[in-house]
């Protein structure tokens, strides 16, 4: 199997100089070409700033080329449903033999992790679940968009359990928290049949692009978008932005406590079993990230209430007879 090349500064500028020919240059007289830089630090660079208004994506193998050329179209699917900004594409095509590349418009803007979301930004969070929820399954399914099973809540438990001891005895977390989530509560928050939408799938703090004064201007990062469990967004949400205004953004979208309260503790096992794995070698992730996010899944949320659920009052939304989901971040 042919290794795929290693794109330098300069192959990304020559292909660059072909895309934007009137672009930014780099050097006084403008003969210096492009001006690209990488987003990261270290590792192999595929994504790179170029200039102020543009970034490139290049797939660094064949099965991220399919998911990248998938996402162009689900972008344009996606984008009139949504109240914030989508990246638009200004050109794409391969970069390699089979392997594909996007030249996108730069979203102005911060992380989540730059800059604080702020109550009207709540209001664009809950806008884009809301949005997402509106996109057409049968249409996005038809671009390939998979439809994963929803993750088993009890299975992720046991494991959550098992890191929570490691975590315990580095003086990470307290095991013991693990409590709340105990094994009739988890089976009370399993997925609910025929609640499936467009779930984005990667609600990262570095995904949501966020103004200096807390709204959220646009999300970036469709590529693993998917047809599944609206759960999984709320707990992207919880890691990026906090739990309190993960769920207060989700009840504003029209979920009720069961979703809300499942995507809680996918977030809070999920970080648990990363930060464990990261501290045995086993995740490359940086440290203090996980540690963010372990703290923002774990913010006081009241969860004691999964137990008074009526399964009669289910809707598509998954809103249920539980109470409001707005109780559970007092």
């Amino acid at each position: 199997m042919t290794q795929a090349p290693t794109p330098t500064a300069d192959t990304v500028r020559r292909l660059v100089r072909t895309l934007l020919p009137d672009g930014p240059q780099r050097g006084g007289g403008g003969t210096g070409g492009p001006d690209v830089r990488p987003v990261a630090e270290g590792g192999a660079h595929t994504t790179w700033w170029v200039g102020a208004r543009h970034v490139l994506r290049l797939a660094p193998d064949r099965a991220a080329s399919a998911r990248r050329r998938r996402e162009l179209r689900l972008r344009d699917l996606a984008r009139p449903h949504l109240p914030v900004a989508v990246p638009a594409s200004v050109a794409h095509g391969d970069w390699a033999p089979g392997l594909a590349y996007t030249l996108d418009t730069r979203i102005p803007g911060g992380t989540a992790g730059e800059h604080e979301v702020s109550a009207v930004g709540e209001d664009d969070l809950a806008g884009l679940l809301t949005g997402l929820r509106a996109v057409p399954v049968r249409q996005a399914e038809t671009l390939g968009v998979p439809r994963p099973a929803p993750r088993s809540l009890e299975a992720l438990r046991r494991m959550a359990v098992h890191a929570a001891e490691l975590l315990g005895k580095a003086d990470e977390f307290e095991p013991a928290r693990m409590h709340q989530l105990a094994p009739p509560a988890a089976a009370q928050l399993a997925a609910q049949p025929g609640t499936a939408v467009l779930v984005h799938r990667g609600l990262s703090a570095e995904h949501l692009v966020v103004a200096a004064d807390g709204r959220v201007r646009g999300v970036l990062g469709w590529t693993d978008a998917a047809v599944g469990d609206p759960a999984e967004d709320i707990a992207g949400l919880a890691l990026a932005v906090g739990s309190p205004a993960a769920v207060r953004a989700a009840t504003l979208a029209g979920y009720g406590a069961r979703p809300c309260l499942r995507g809680l503790w996918l977030a809070r096992c999920d970080t648990v079993i990363r930060l464990a794995a990261r501290l045995e070698g086993r995740d490359d992730s940086p440290l203090p990230l996980l540690r963010v996010q372990l703290r923002h899944a774990w913010e006081a949320i009241l969860l004691e209430r999964v137990t008074e659920f009526r399964e009669d009052t289910d809707r598509d939304t998954g809103t249920d007879g539980g109470g409001d989901a707005g109780d559970t971040a007092r």
